[in-house]
C-alpha cells in the first residue's frame, strides 16, 4: 500500500511540474501582449495628455495585470522620491526588480530596457517613436511566443506525466 501511495505522489509531483512548466509558456504571449497595451497607452498619454511619466505610470500600474502593474507601480514611486537618480536608472532597476516574476525572457527585457534609456531625456515625438519601436519588435515576440506555446505547452504536461510514470517504473 505504501509502495502504492509513493508511486501516485511522485506521477502527481511530475504531473504538477509539467504542468507548471506548461503554464510558464501560456502566460509569456498574455504578459507581452499586456505590455504592448501598456506601452499603447503610454504613447497616448504623453501625446495627447501630456502627462508627466510618474503620473503615466500610475495610471499603466491601474490598467494592467500583475506583474507588469507591478513595473509601473514601483517605478513611479521610484520617480517620485527620485534620489537623485536617472529615469534610467529608475526604470532598470526597477525592471531587474520585476523581471523575475514575469514569464518573458530576455529578449523582452532588452527591449523593455531600451525603451527606459530614452523616457524622460528626450522630446516628445523622440519618446513616442521609440515607443513604437518597442511595440514593433514585442509584436514580433509575441508572434514567436505563441509558436513556442503552441509547440511546447502539450509536450511538457505530457512530459511530466511521462516522466512520472518512469521514475515509478524505475523504483519498482
Amino acid at each position: 500500500m505504501l509502495k502504492f501511495v509513493g508511486g501516485v505522489l511522485i506521477i502527481g509531483a511530475a504531473t504538477l511540474f509539467g504542468f507548471l512548466k506548461a503554464t510558464h509558456y501560456i502566460r509569456r504571449p498574455k504578459q507581452i501582449r499586456a505590455l504592448i497595451s501598456a506601452l499603447g497607452r503610454m504613447e497616448t498619454e504623453i501625446t495627447y495628455a501630456l502627462t508627466p511619466l510618474p503620473e503615466a505610470f500610475i495610471s499603466l500600474s491601474k490598467q494592467v495585470p500583475d506583474p507588469l502593474s507591478s513595473l509601473f507601480r514601483i517605478t513611479a514611486e521610484r520617480l517620485l522620491s527620485s534620489d537623485g537618480l536617472s529615469t534610467r536608472e529608475i526604470w532598470r532597476m526597477s525592471v531587474q526588480d520585476v523581471w523575475t516574476r514575469t514569464s518573458m525572457k530576455q529578449a523582452e527585457q532588452e527591449v523593455v530596457l531600451q525603451l527606459g534609456s530614452v523616457l524622460g531625456l528626450t522630446d516628445r515625438s523622440d519618446q513616442i517613436k521609440h515607443i513604437r519601436l518597442a511595440i514593433s519588435q514585442l509584436q514580433t515576440e509575441e508572434t514567436e511566443s505563441r509558436e513556442e506555446q503552441r509547440r511546447y505547452e502539450k509536450m511538457w504536461k505530457s512530459l511530466g506525466v511521462l516522466i512520472g510514470a518512469l521514475i515509478v517504473i524505475l523504483m519498482y
